[in-house]
């Protein structure tokens, strides 16, 4: 069954492609109507991340985004991992 990690925590998702692809799509879509009461912004970034195992484009994406996310973290943070 595939899994996702998503803020530290790990989301099953159904087996089937068709479904999980529909999933991501209508999250993103709801998503972009997120000034609508009960959906919101936030399933934009979790469409995304469901659309991401099916995907190599927004498996790409979606690392990249977490490389810099991290790297802007931890900068504030003060934890700056990249310097010598």
């Amino acid at each position: 069954m595939p899994r996702v990690r998503l803020w530290g925590r790990t989301m099953r998702l159904p087996r089937n492609r068709l479904l999980r692809v529909v999933m991501g799509v209508v999250f993103v879509a709801l998503g972009l109507v997120g000034f609508l009461p009960v959906v919101g912004f936030w399933m934009i970034p979790v469409g995304l991340v469901i659309l991401s195992v099916d995907s190599p484009l927004a498996r790409r994406v979606r690392r990249r985004a977490e490389v810099w996310i991290m790297r802007r973290y931890n900068r504030w943070k003060g934890r700056d991992v990249g310097s010598v």
